[in-house]
């Protein structure tokens, strides 16, 4: 679209002779004339208000005015000035005639002349580097500025034809010739070969901004790097073949035949504006405008208004254009540049909406900081949390005006009105039906804000706890001056504007999703950080039959307890044959399993309550659950009695083998109880059947039977006296050796139970353990002595076991040699000494020839004695079993050649011993000898006083005085010295310890 981009003001008009050349300076008009003379003209206003002494207008600027002529310089140059040029940068004006002439401003004296440029029809300024090339015929030539007065040769080069047009780019010089475009590298001469030029319009050479170039070839504008690179998209399209091309960002400006051509320099290069002025020698440009020069009259094209510009662009509908011209607003005006941005970003982006371009219409409302609110409004199935509804209906009451003086939102979070835009003649925007684009586009523009939106909420909820937490700290330790200087921000909650806004755009940005369908995005929203609104998301979710999502939003949201039931809805559903709703995601008890995990540490009643709903289905997994989590041992063990009594056995078999030192008493004794029930049971039935055999061991028994072996923590008591007396012996000797009675657990192993290798096994197991390794071997002896006397210990083991499970406790029990601990935990005192009740027994003589009361019982019942258990006892025990106890235990009948396994080894080991020890003797007595014969000689060392043996403390001689040898026998000193010096120093000890 065409708007007007530059004012055309006639500057000069009639003037006497030809114009060949005009320059700028300052304010003022340098025109070269046919006639070899230079003209100063001046504005009107300048002239007037101006001392008639200056030159030239102090103003940089040119004046939208008639200028009128102010100076003639006759005879300026003797031929026609072909071009000039303004070298502001060092105070010189450059012309071109018959050579090239520099002048000095403002008087315009001459300063130099370059006579090798007699002939040269173009000339190109560095004014960076101070370097001039001009073009004569088929060479070209570069001169330095010296900084004095002139210029000094550098290169001169031969280029293939006459040169058109040229300019400097970088240290290269980019020249169009007859035949097309090159590139000269100013340092070594190589030229380049760019690509030919047009047949219609002559070669062109112009420099941007940017230090790219542009070259013209026909009507058709190509940019190139300095290097002669095309660049994409470089293509400016003329009307017409141009002559000449100025460029004034951001416009390119051409001369054509018949008009003048202003584009823009933004891609795709639009075509802005068209000035029809006749005959046009040539156009260059100004400080703050473009000359466009004829004949015998000067124009001026002055950009208008940048504000000006934009509105008419605006209101054109070409907003792109808009915006450009937007950034060219300088920086003092950066608050009406936002503003406008603002205002065509919103009016651009309605424009995109309706016309189907969602995304590029969400780029422009995310570009104007607008409310997201705004953009809500056009999708009117979105729902919006209630509370925000009526603030945000009173917020957007004005939006249907237009006013280039709104303010800006430049928050998103900004309480203030959404900005209007600039004209009141906007079309109001009625919202669309929601496609699947639209909404794509609304997802986008939601995730652009929601970084930033969400940060913001974030820091407010930050903020609020600190604030918090500094009015609690008053609390504390001011709570007399809380009243007065912190009551407010401890008791009024902290503005949450910023939460609202997030939750707006959390809950929008759900419902958009799910409506385009990708609930895996959604279910990924949920499970992050979010501000969605519960009740909307919740019954959304529940109508669009999300189970997913929904776990996650109470998830989310500490409502693990509907969360929870849910599940185990779902989960129920999915293991139905008839479901009630079909579900796109098969869900299983696992699931319910692993949501329990994370919250076995913070409500451990929560997970027990819905355990029990699937511990029927995956026992072993929700006993893994009860590992894992750490919740109380006593805890579980409840819940289990109470909901599932026949897993409690598992787990407690799972969390003993796990950490048996680490469970309590009450469990180990619950487990073992359990056991026990199980097994009585069975007995009943059996010994209701008749059917009841010893031997018979179910799995539960041998559980029952490992119980008692390797759990320590249970009450031995309790479960004896559970036990029947006419059966389960094996659990009742382990329970009577947890209790230290080991003489009746040694006898129902071997009367009983008829199994001498157990009673071996037991007596070694008692033997290893620390506390009864100490004994010497008694646990062998009373094996001993339950195999010679078998009557009497029968008859003691009943007597006994009555006694134990009658009496209430087991504090004043005792067994022989043996006691036991209140409590029955297994941790037995140290065994008694035997040695005396066998000795006393031995030594008791009668009137019966000195016969003791056991040899009396053993000849009594010498048809029970069991000689060859005790012989087998004593020959593979024979090194752990005391050998004269034993042999006073044995009959008298025994036969020598029996004990010889037993003796034998016993013999040797002592005999062995004994010579060891005898040689140990033999080793430290001869070590004795060595050592007194080594005293001996050091004894004997001799020191002999000659007269040269001085005293090492005085110096004098030793003479015959008494003197003092120390230890390492070389040195000497006089016994007084000696005595002397040890004086000295105790009493230089003692001082010191004074002052400490």
């Amino acid at each position: 679209m065409v708007h007007t981009a530059y004012d055309s003001i006639q500057l000069l008009n009639d003037c006497s002779k030809k114009i060949n050349a005009v320059e700028i300076y300052g304010s003022n008009l340098l025109v070269a004339c046919s006639d070899g003379s230079l003209r100063i003209y001046g504005s009107e206003s300048a002239n007037r208000s101006s001392s008639p002494d200056l030159l030239f207008s102090r103003t940089l600027e040119l004046k939208k005015e008639l200028y009128v002529l102010e100076r003639t310089v006759s005879g300026f140059s003797k031929k026609q000035v072909l071009a000039m040029e303004a070298l502001a940068s060092i105070g010189l004006l450059l012309c071109l005639s018959e050579s090239i002439v520099f002048h000095r401003l403002p008087n315009l004296e001459t300063l130099a002349v370059i006579s090798k440029a007699k002939g040269a029809n173009l000339f190109s300024w560095d004014d960076r580097r101070g370097f001039l090339c001009f073009s004569r015929q088929k060479r070209v030539c570069i001169f330095r500025h010296n900084g004095g007065r002139g210029f000094v040769e550098v290169k001169e080069f031969g280029v293939p034809d006459t040169v058109k047009s040229m300019c400097w780019c970088g240290e290269n010089i980019c020249m169009g010739i007859r035949r097309g475009y090159i590139i000269l590298n100013a340092t070594t001469g190589a030229l380049t070969e760019v690509f030919p030029s047009g047949r219609t319009g002559p070669p062109l050479v112009v420099s941007l901004s940017s230090g790219e170039l542009l070259l013209a070839k026909d009507n058709i504008g190509v940019i190139v790097d300095q290097n002669g690179k095309l660049i994409p998209e470089g293509r400016i399209c003329w009307s017409e073949a141009p002559t000449a091309v100025v460029i004034q960002k951001p416009y390119a400006i051409a001369l054509l035949p018949k008009h003048i051509e202003i584009r823009s320099l933004r891609v795709p290069y639009p075509l802005m504006q068209t000035i029809v002025i006749r005959n046009v020698r040539g156009i260059q440009q100004g400080n703050n405008g473009i000359i466009v020069s004829l004949d015998q009259s000067i124009y001026g094209l002055f950009p208008v208004p940048l504000g000006a510009q934009i509105v008419q662009l605006t209101a054109s509908g070409n907003f792109e254009e808009a915006l450009v011209l937007c950034k060219l607003l300088p920086p003092e005006d950066s608050s009406l540049r936002a503003t406008k941005e603002h205002s065509i970003h919103i009016r651009y982006a309605h424009n995109l909406f309706e016309s189907g371009r969602y995304e590029d219409a969400m780029e422009h409302f995310v570009a104007s900081q607008v409310e997201i609110t705004h953009v809500l409004s056009l999708y009117p199935s979105i729902v919006l949390p209630k509370s925000m509804l009526s603030d945000e209906s009173d917020k957007r009451g004005g939006d249907s005006q237009l006013s280039g003086d709104s303010p800006v939102t430049s928050d998103d979070t900004d309480s203030s009105p959404t900005c209007l835009l600039e004209s009141d003649d906007s079309p109001t925007v009625e919202p669309k039906k929601m496609s699947h684009n639209t909404l794509i586009a609304l997802i986008k523009f939601l995730l652009k804000k929601r970084p930033n939106i969400v940060g913001k909420a974030a820091a407010e909820s930050t903020e609020e706890v600190v604030l918090d937490a500094v009015g609690h700290t008053f609390v504390i330790n001011e709570s007399s001056r809380l009243k007065k200087s912190t009551k407010g921000r401890v008791n009024v909650p902290t503005d949450s504007g910023a939460r609202e806004v997030a939750a707006i755009l959390d809950t929008a940005l759900l419902q958009a999703i799910l409506l385009t369908g990708q609930a895996a995005a959604a279910l990924d929203l949920l499970k992050g950080f979010n501000y969605c609104d519960l009740s909307i998301c919740e019954e959304i979710l529940q109508k669009g039959n999300h189970n997913s999502c929904l776990l996650e939003l109470y998830k989310y949201n500490s409502m693990h307890r509907e969360a929870l039931k849910l599940l185990h809805q779902l989960v129920e559903d999915s293991t139905s044959d008839e479901p009630k709703i079909v579900q796109s995601q098969k869900f299983n008890p696992e699931m319910i399993i692993e949501y329990l995990k994370p919250l076995c540490g913070i409500d451990p009643m929560l997970v027990l309550e819905f355990s029990m709903l699937i511990l029927k289905i995956c026992p072993t997994q929700t006993i893994d659950l009860f590992l894992s989590g750490n919740i109380p041992a006593d805890l579980v063990n409840s819940y289990l009695k109470q909901h599932a009594p026949s897993l409690q056995a598992t787990y407690l078999e799972l969390i003993i083998s796990i950490n048996e030192n680490g469970i309590s008493q009450n469990l180990q004794n619950e487990m073992v109880q359990i056991y026990l029930s199980e097994v009585l049971d069975w007995y009943s039935d059996l010994k209701t059947q008749k059917t009841w055999d010893e031997k018979t061991y179910t799995p539960t028994r041998k559980k029952l039977i490992s119980g008692l072996q390797n759990i320590s923590e249970y009450n031995s008591e309790v479960l004896l006296k559970q036990i029947p007396a006419d059966a389960l012996y094996e659990e009742r000797a382990i329970l009577l050796g947890k209790m230290n009675q080991h003489e009746l657990a040694l006898s129902i192993y071997v009367h009983k139970l008829h199994l001498p290798e157990m009673a071996l096994s037991y007596c070694d197991h008692v033997f290893e353990s620390e506390v009864n390794r100490k004994a010497e071997g008694n646990i062998y002896l009373i094996l001993l002595q339950v195999y010679l006397t078998p009557r009497r210990t029968t008859k003691k083991i009943e007597k006994r076991i009555k006694s134990l499970v009658s009496s209430p406790s087991s504090g004043d029990l005792k067994a022989g040699w043996s006691s036991i601990k209140s409590k029955g935990r297994g941790l037995g005192k140290k065994i008694a000494e035997i040695e005396g009740a066998e000795e006393k027994r031995i030594k008791a003589s009668s009137s019966d020839g000195g016969k003791s009361d056991f040899d009396s019982d053993c000849v009594e019942e010498t048809s029970m004695i069991m000689p060859d258990e005790v012989l087998d006892v004593l020959r593979q025990r024979w090194d752990r079993v005391h050998g004269p106890k034993a042999l006073r235990l044995m009959p008298k009948e025994t036969k020598l050649q029996k004990l010889y396994p037993f003796l034998g080894p016993l013999m040797r080991k002592t005999s062995e011993l004994y010579r060891n020890n005898s040689v140990i003797k033999s080793l430290r007595q001869y070590e004795s000898l060595q050592v007194k014969d080594e005293l001996y000689i050091k004894r004997k060392t001799e020191l002999k006083i000659t007269s040269e043996s001085v005293c090492s403390l005085c110096g004098k001689n030793i003479g015959t005085s008494v003197f003092a040898v120390y230890p390492d026998g070389d040195t000497i000193n006089h016994f007084i010295c000696f005595r002397n010096s040890q004086n000295t120093k105790t009493a230089r000890k003692g001082s010191a310890l004074r002052r400490r």
